[in-house]
This record gives C-alpha cells, sequence and structure tokens, in this order.
C-alpha cells in the first residue's frame, strides 16, 4: 500500500498554503494514504489546521522545544525516523522544503526528487529542467522510499473540510548540537506573502531607482497584492532579494501577476509560467514580456500607473 508523509511548513502558528499543494500532489498518487506530519514547539494550532484538509487521513504532531525553529539539520533526523512505514515523505518546493527534504534524503540514503509537477505513477514523475524549458520525466527505484519537494506553483491547494485525526508521534533521534538558531532577519510587512499571494506586482529595471518604486508599492496596496522584483532590479539595489521573483529567486503562481518595468528575461518568465492572467506595462513593444502576457500597455509607467491607480 502506498503511504505518503507530508511534512507541514508553518510559522507562528499558521500552516502555509505550500503545504497544502503539497497534500494535492499526494492525493494525485492514487490510492495513497496520506499522513501530515507537524513538527513544533506546540504544534496543536497548526496540526488542527492540517486536519481539516481534504485527502489527509492523519496528522502526526511531535512537540518538542527544538523545533520551534525550521532548522533542517534538527528537523531531519526526526523526520527520517518517522519515515520508517512510508513509501514517499514529500515537501513543498520553498526555501523551508529545499533547506529540508535533501538532508531528510541523505539520512534515508536515496536521492531526491526535486520540483515535482505532475504525477505520472506511483514511482513516476515530471519535473522541470534547464530553467523550465523542458520538463523531464523521472523514474524513481520501486524498491526505495521516494523522497521529493513539490513544485507549489503547480498544483492547487487541497480542499478544505476534512475532519482527520491528530495523534502525537514519538521520536527519539539524536539531534545535533553544531547547528543552533542564532536569529531570523525578516522584514516586516503587512502585504500578503510573495509564494502564496493571488495577486502580484512586480517591478523591474525600468522603474529606475529605489525611490522610485514606491509607485509599485501603491499599486499593490491598491490591488491588495504582493510585492515582487525582477533580478535587475534587485541587483540595482532598489529592493532585497526576498522579493526577487525568477530562476533564482522565488517561483509563483498568482492568478494576477502585473510586471511594470520588466523586459522578461528567460530566468524571470521561469518564475511566473504558472501564472494565472500575467499583464505586462513596459515603454518597449519588442519586450519579450509581451510574448507571454494576456494583457500588454505600452507606455510610460510612471504615466500609466498613477492613472491606472485613479482607476482603481
Amino acid at each position: 500500500m502506498t503511504k505518503i508523509l507530508v511534512v507541514a511548513e508553518h510559522h507562528d502558528g499558521k500552516l502555509n498554503a505550500a503545504t497544502a499543494k503539497t497534500v494535492s500532489a499526494a492525493a494525485a498518487i492514487g490510492g495513497a494514504s496520506i499522513d501530515v506530519l507537524v513538527l513544533a514547539a506546540d504544534p496543536a494550532a497548526v496540526a488542527a489546521q492540517a486536519a481539516q484538509l481534504a485527502g489527509v487521513a492523519r496528522v502526526l504532531t511531535v512537540a518538542n522545544p527544538a523545533n520551534a525553529q525550521a532548522l533542517a539539520q534538527v528537523l531531519a533526523p526526526q523526520i527520517a525516523q518517522l519515515a520508517t512505514g512510508y513509501t514517499h515523505v514529500l515537501g513543498p518546493s520553498t526555501t523551508f522544503g529545499k533547506d529540508l527534504m535533501p538532508c531528510v534524503a541523505a539520512l534515508l540514503g536515496v536521492n531526491q526528487v526535486s520540483d515535482l509537477m505532475t504525477v505520472e505513477g506511483s514511482h513516476s514523475f515530471k519535473r522541470p529542467i534547464y530553467a523550465g524549458n523542458a520538463i523531464i520525466t523521472v523514474q524513481a527505484p520501486a524498491d526505495q522510499i521516494v523522497v521529493a519537494t513539490v513544485r507549489a506553483a503547480s498544483w492547487p491547494e487541497a480542499a478544505a473540510g476534512g475532519s482527520a485525526s491528530i495523534e502525537a508521534a514519538s521520536v527519539d533521534a539524536a539531534l545535533p548540537t553544531h547547528t543552533r538558531f542564532i536569529g531570523l532577519a525578516a522584514g516586516a510587512s503587512d502585504r500578503p506573502d510573495l509564494q502564496s499571494a493571488k495577486r502580484v506586482v512586480s517591478g523591474g529595471r525600468g522603474v529606475g531607482s529605489e525611490e522610485n518604486f514606491k509607485v509599485i508599492f501603491q499599486l499593490a496596496d491598491k490591488l491588495g497584492a504582493a510585492v515582487g522584483a525582477s533580478r535587475a532590479a534587485v541587483d540595482a539595489g532598489y529592493v532585497p532579494s526576498d522579493l526577487q521573483v525568477g530562476q533564482t529567486g522565488k517561483i509563483i503562481s498568482p492568478e494576477l501577476y502585473v510586471a511594470v518595468g520588466i523586459s522578461g528575461a528567460i530566468q524571470h518568465l521561469t518564475g511566473i509560467k504558472d501564472a494565472g492572467t500575467i499583464v505586462a506595462i513596459n515603454k518597449d513593444p519588442d519586450s519579450p514580456i509581451f510574448e507571454i502576457a494576456d494583457i500588454g500597455l505600452v507606455g510610460d509607467l510612471f504615466t500609466l500607473l498613477p492613472e491606472l491607480e485613479a482607476a482603481l
């Protein structure tokens, strides 16, 4: 029987939407029994949210003060021990999952399947290569546990309405002492999280400066959207790197993506290929971004954005 363990990503007592998308990927493996694992100092609130996801049979919790911060070297030994009896261990292909799941795979002595975007069978999957320009089919060994990260942008969130049981799991794995949490440096923002936002407004090199980037923030606030940026804008110092969208940034799938002053390099397009509606605003009518945009507006962004804000 196929048994899948989904590792939950959470922060401040809230389940990340990427976990629900990982559950959707797990459910695509026919006939599978799906358990969600929540590791935290106090997992009760997150476990209750995970139990409501459709398709989840059980939610396993591991309460340990050492799990207060998502340190891969601390979480991985516990996950590897609990993986006994499971055929698959899945995590989201977010910063959290990309850090954690390779450690789990190494402890289990197997190769990891990265960025799972389509399920072909219990051990056959499709994933992107060459910056998303090609899709490859990967066949995992049938006699080994499958450890994989799920490309969240390729999957919908699992529906609510589930009523899974919640059980406390016992773990006696030796936790490392050479890795410890020092601090978390994160920008405070009232805007939606970039990786899970339904609407995103991004600015590129065409915005011109850090000061000019305020027009992007203003439009985003008007739309209730998250703010993103191209690598060129990040490299130029307009915004911090955690806003970067693209191959070397965040892969996102909002319902609405507004690209302002972004030319559309292939590395950037890789990050938005799963977006619903793409709107491009650029003064250069030959910009590659217009080739993939659903709606294109040619003109000076500093003239068009105030008009758009006024109309909104």
